[in-house]
């Protein structure tokens, strides 16, 4: 064989792999979720935001980042365990891609810590959420 031809077939393999990729994470994130734009911290300024989806599930909030092509979620976030930290308003330039209507929280949980910012309906969710989480006497009594 060629290697003209050789070198198609694994373009082209190379070619499906990423469009059958794409096409799976197009419905993970059309499956529902709330918009969110996240980032993993330290970072300075408005860098490293991510927008996508998060996802709620007993124990985990899952974030899928718009932009990857990763089969499974992008950052999870423990529910057990979780820490709030300050809420504020955007700030220079993160008002580039966020408005006067976003309120950014500081979120921490054992693998690390996170800025989320969520429009108003979707911070109420995400508090609801948090604050909804059984309490560590109950786990403990489950658990004997």
């Amino acid at each position: 064989m060629q290697t003209g031809m050789v070198i198609a077939i694994i373009l082209v393999v190379v070619l499906v792999a990423l469009a059958l990729l794409s096409t799976y994470r197009l419905v993970m994130l059309r499956r529902g979720g709330t918009a969110a734009i996240l980032r993993i911290l330290p970072a300075r300024g408005g860098e490293r935001w991510r927008h996508g989806v998060i996802r709620y599930d007993e124990d985990r909030l899952v974030f899928y980042k718009l932009t990857s092509l990763k089969p499974g979620a992008d950052s999870v976030i423990r529910r057990r365990g979780i820490e709030i930290g300050d809420r504020r308003g955007p700030r220079g330039d993160e008002y580039d891609i966020m408005t006067d209507a976003i309120s950014v929280i500081g979120v921490a949980d054992r693998s690390g810590d996170y800025e989320l910012a969520l429009d108003r309906a979707a911070l109420t969710a995400f508090l609801s959420w948090v604050e909804s989480r059984p309490s560590e006497r109950a786990r403990r009594l489950r658990g004997h």
